[in-house]
Protein backbone atom coordinates (compact mmCIF):
# COMPACT_ATOMS: atom_id res chain seq x y z
CA UNK A 1 0.00 0.00 0.00
CA UNK A 2 1.03 3.49 -0.85
CA UNK A 3 2.55 4.99 2.50
CA UNK A 4 5.09 8.36 2.90
CA UNK A 5 7.98 7.01 3.46
CA UNK A 6 7.26 3.15 2.70
CA UNK A 7 10.54 1.15 2.50
CA UNK A 8 8.98 -1.40 0.69
CA UNK A 9 11.93 -0.93 -2.55
CA UNK A 10 15.11 -1.62 0.16
CA UNK A 11 13.24 -3.63 2.75
CA UNK A 12 15.42 -6.61 1.84
CA UNK A 13 18.84 -5.14 1.92
CA UNK A 14 17.84 -3.42 5.24
CA UNK A 15 16.70 -6.87 6.60
CA UNK A 16 20.00 -8.55 5.28
CA UNK A 17 21.54 -6.56 8.13
CA UNK A 18 19.06 -6.00 10.93
CA UNK A 19 18.43 -9.65 11.00
CA UNK A 20 21.70 -11.12 10.67
CA UNK A 21 22.53 -12.08 14.19
CA UNK A 22 18.87 -12.89 15.25
CA UNK A 23 18.17 -15.39 17.69
CA UNK A 24 15.52 -18.26 16.79
CA UNK A 25 13.82 -16.65 19.54
CA UNK A 26 14.32 -13.42 19.51
CA UNK A 27 11.41 -10.79 18.79
CA UNK A 28 11.68 -8.30 16.03
CA UNK A 29 9.82 -5.00 17.35
CA UNK A 30 9.06 -2.22 14.46
CA UNK A 31 7.52 0.77 16.83
CA UNK A 32 6.85 2.36 13.89
CA UNK A 33 5.44 0.38 11.40
CA UNK A 34 3.65 2.53 9.19
CA UNK A 35 2.06 0.11 6.04
CA UNK A 36 4.23 -2.91 7.14
CA UNK A 37 6.63 -3.10 4.33
CA UNK A 38 9.64 -4.47 6.18
CA UNK A 39 7.98 -6.21 8.73
CA UNK A 40 5.81 -8.77 5.87
CA UNK A 41 9.49 -9.81 5.03
CA UNK A 42 10.06 -10.74 8.56
CA UNK A 43 9.06 -14.50 10.21
CA UNK A 44 8.76 -15.66 13.87
CA UNK A 45 7.97 -13.39 17.08
CA UNK A 46 7.00 -10.13 15.46
CA UNK A 47 5.53 -6.89 17.29
CA UNK A 48 4.57 -4.30 14.93
CA UNK A 49 3.03 -0.93 16.02
CA UNK A 50 1.83 2.74 15.20
CA UNK A 51 0.88 5.65 16.91
CA UNK A 52 -2.06 6.04 14.35
CA UNK A 53 -5.21 4.70 15.44
CA UNK A 54 -6.78 4.40 12.02
CA UNK A 55 -3.69 2.51 10.54
CA UNK A 56 -3.15 -0.09 13.58
CA UNK A 57 -7.17 -0.93 12.67
CA UNK A 58 -6.88 -1.29 9.36
CA UNK A 59 -3.94 -3.90 9.42
CA UNK A 60 -5.98 -5.35 12.42
CA UNK A 61 -9.17 -5.88 10.19
CA UNK A 62 -6.91 -6.93 7.31
CA UNK A 63 -5.79 -9.81 9.32
CA UNK A 64 -9.09 -10.72 10.43
CA UNK A 65 -10.56 -11.12 6.51
CA UNK A 66 -11.88 -7.59 5.70
CA UNK A 67 -11.93 -6.24 1.86
CA UNK A 68 -11.05 -2.92 1.19
CA UNK A 69 -13.17 -1.02 -1.16
CA UNK A 70 -12.23 -1.04 -5.17
CA UNK A 71 -13.42 2.79 -5.55
CA UNK A 72 -13.87 5.55 -3.52
CA UNK A 73 -14.81 9.07 -5.16
CA UNK A 74 -13.08 12.24 -4.20
CA UNK A 75 -16.42 13.65 -2.73
CA UNK A 76 -16.84 10.00 -0.51
CA UNK A 77 -13.04 11.06 0.29
CA UNK A 78 -13.76 14.54 0.97
CA UNK A 79 -16.81 12.95 3.31
CA UNK A 80 -14.67 10.29 5.23
CA UNK A 81 -12.11 12.70 6.24
CA UNK A 82 -14.53 15.14 7.21
CA UNK A 83 -16.59 12.81 9.03
CA UNK A 84 -14.17 10.22 10.46
CA UNK A 85 -16.29 9.02 13.05
CA UNK A 86 -19.56 8.25 11.20
CA UNK A 87 -17.10 5.50 9.19
CA UNK A 88 -15.34 2.04 10.44
CA UNK A 89 -11.79 2.61 11.32
CA UNK A 90 -10.72 0.23 8.83
CA UNK A 91 -11.94 2.09 6.73
CA UNK A 92 -11.06 5.44 7.25
CA UNK A 93 -7.37 4.03 7.66
CA UNK A 94 -7.43 2.88 4.47
CA UNK A 95 -8.86 5.70 2.89
CA UNK A 96 -6.43 7.90 4.42
CA UNK A 97 -3.48 6.52 3.12
CA UNK A 98 -4.46 4.01 0.34
CA UNK A 99 -6.76 6.91 -1.60
CA UNK A 100 -4.31 9.78 -0.37
CA UNK A 101 -1.21 11.42 -3.12
CA UNK A 102 1.55 9.59 -2.17
CA UNK A 103 -0.19 8.09 0.49
CA UNK A 104 0.06 11.50 2.88
CA UNK A 105 -2.40 10.72 5.55
CA UNK A 106 -5.37 12.17 4.06
CA UNK A 107 -3.02 14.89 2.17
CA UNK A 108 -5.27 15.02 -1.04
CA UNK A 109 -7.22 12.72 -3.24
CA UNK A 110 -5.01 10.55 -5.70
CA UNK A 111 -5.49 11.03 -8.85
CA UNK A 112 -3.57 10.83 -12.28
CA UNK A 113 -3.02 8.65 -15.68
CA UNK A 114 -1.56 5.47 -16.34
CA UNK A 115 1.03 5.45 -19.33
CA UNK A 116 -1.75 4.23 -21.82
CA UNK A 117 -3.53 7.88 -20.69
CA UNK A 118 -6.42 6.19 -18.84
CA UNK A 119 -7.27 7.48 -15.62
CA UNK A 120 -5.49 5.62 -12.44
CA UNK A 121 -7.86 3.59 -10.08
CA UNK A 122 -5.10 4.03 -6.89
CA UNK A 123 -7.77 2.60 -4.63
CA UNK A 124 -8.13 -0.40 -6.38
CA UNK A 125 -4.42 -0.14 -6.73
CA UNK A 126 -3.81 -0.11 -2.69
CA UNK A 127 -6.35 -2.74 -2.49
CA UNK A 128 -4.74 -5.61 -4.20
CA UNK A 129 -1.08 -4.31 -2.79
CA UNK A 130 -2.34 -4.53 1.00
CA UNK A 131 -4.59 -8.08 0.36
CA UNK A 132 -0.70 -9.50 -1.00
CA UNK A 133 0.12 -8.69 2.21
CA UNK A 134 -2.84 -10.79 4.14
CA UNK A 135 -0.67 -13.98 4.42
CA UNK A 136 2.59 -12.12 5.14
CA UNK A 137 1.09 -10.40 8.27
CA UNK A 138 -0.39 -13.51 9.93
CA UNK A 139 0.57 -13.68 13.62
CA UNK A 140 1.40 -10.42 13.99
CA UNK A 141 1.04 -8.93 17.66
CA UNK A 142 -0.52 -5.04 16.61
CA UNK A 143 -0.67 -2.74 19.55
CA UNK A 144 -1.94 0.89 19.36
CA UNK A 145 0.83 3.13 21.37
CA UNK A 146 3.16 5.57 21.71
CA UNK A 147 6.53 4.04 21.10
CA UNK A 148 7.62 5.23 24.34
CA UNK A 149 4.90 3.10 25.94
CA UNK A 150 5.05 0.02 24.15
CA UNK A 151 5.72 -3.28 26.24
CA UNK A 152 9.35 -4.80 24.22
CA UNK A 153 10.20 -8.09 25.49
CA UNK A 154 13.82 -8.30 26.76
CA UNK A 155 16.94 -8.22 24.42
CA UNK A 156 14.44 -7.60 21.54
CA UNK A 157 15.54 -6.49 18.04
CA UNK A 158 14.06 -2.63 17.26
CA UNK A 159 13.66 -1.12 13.79
CA UNK A 160 12.80 2.18 13.67
CA UNK A 161 11.52 4.04 10.38
CA UNK A 162 11.31 6.87 12.45
CA UNK A 163 9.61 10.83 10.97
CA UNK A 164 12.79 12.14 9.17
CA UNK A 165 13.70 15.53 10.63
CA UNK A 166 13.23 18.32 8.05
CA UNK A 167 11.32 16.46 5.56
CA UNK A 168 7.32 16.26 4.85
CA UNK A 169 5.35 15.98 8.26
CA UNK A 170 3.31 12.97 9.14
CA UNK A 171 0.03 12.93 10.99
CA UNK A 172 1.49 14.34 14.34
CA UNK A 173 4.52 16.28 15.49
CA UNK A 174 7.65 14.33 16.48
CA UNK A 175 10.61 15.14 19.24
CA UNK A 176 13.91 13.52 18.07
CA UNK A 177 15.52 14.76 21.09
CA UNK A 178 13.49 12.56 22.68
CA UNK A 179 13.07 9.84 20.41
CA UNK A 180 16.82 9.44 19.96
CA UNK A 181 17.29 9.29 23.88
CA UNK A 182 14.77 6.81 24.09
CA UNK A 183 16.82 4.38 21.49
CA UNK A 184 20.11 5.24 24.05
CA UNK A 185 17.95 3.49 26.72
CA UNK A 186 16.89 0.91 25.06
CA UNK A 187 20.40 -0.26 23.88
CA UNK A 188 21.17 -0.05 27.38
CA UNK A 189 19.29 -2.41 28.65
CA UNK A 190 20.04 -4.82 26.23
CA UNK A 191 17.99 -4.20 22.99
CA UNK A 192 19.22 -4.23 19.25
CA UNK A 193 18.82 -0.68 18.28
CA UNK A 194 18.48 -0.04 14.28
CA UNK A 195 17.20 3.23 12.98
CA UNK A 196 16.41 4.83 9.47
CA UNK A 197 16.92 7.98 8.74
CA UNK A 198 19.07 10.68 6.60
CA UNK A 199 21.06 11.94 9.74
CA UNK A 200 21.52 11.17 13.11
CA UNK A 201 23.42 12.08 16.35
CA UNK A 202 27.36 11.28 16.52
CA UNK A 203 27.02 8.09 18.51
CA UNK A 204 25.04 6.42 15.96
CA UNK A 205 27.20 5.17 12.39
CA UNK A 206 25.61 4.39 9.21
CA UNK A 207 25.66 0.72 8.40
CA UNK A 208 24.16 0.88 5.53
CA UNK A 209 23.23 3.43 2.43
CA UNK A 210 21.56 3.85 -0.96
CA UNK A 211 21.05 6.79 -2.79
CA UNK A 212 17.28 7.58 -3.70
CA UNK A 213 14.72 9.83 -4.66
CA UNK A 214 12.32 10.63 -2.09
CA UNK A 215 9.30 13.49 -2.23
CA UNK A 216 9.78 14.07 1.46
CA UNK A 217 12.98 16.30 1.44
CA UNK A 218 12.23 20.03 2.36
CA UNK A 219 15.58 22.15 2.57
CA UNK A 220 16.07 21.75 -1.53
CA UNK A 221 14.03 21.83 -4.69
CA UNK A 222 16.35 17.88 -5.38
CA UNK A 223 14.27 15.23 -4.54
CA UNK A 224 17.88 13.01 -4.56
CA UNK A 225 18.87 11.78 -0.91
CA UNK A 226 21.15 8.93 0.72
CA UNK A 227 18.94 7.17 2.82
CA UNK A 228 20.75 5.19 5.89
CA UNK A 229 20.39 2.62 8.76
CA UNK A 230 22.18 3.86 11.98
CA UNK A 231 23.28 1.39 14.75
CA UNK A 232 24.85 2.60 18.28
CA UNK A 233 28.82 3.17 18.04
CA UNK A 234 28.61 0.81 21.49
CA UNK A 235 27.32 -2.15 19.18
CA UNK A 236 30.64 -2.32 17.21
Amino acid sequence: MRYMGNKNRYAKDLLSIILKDRRCDQWYVEPFVGSFSVIDKVSGNRIANDINYYLIELFKAIQDGWIPPETVSEAEYKEIRINKDKYPACLVGFVGFGCSYAGKWFGGYARGAANNGKSRNYCNENKRSILKQVAKIKGIIIPNKNYQELQIPPNSIIYCDIPYKNTTKYKDDFDHIKFWNWARNMINIGHDVFVSEYFAPNDFVSVWSKAVNNFLTKETSSKHCIEKLFKHKSKF
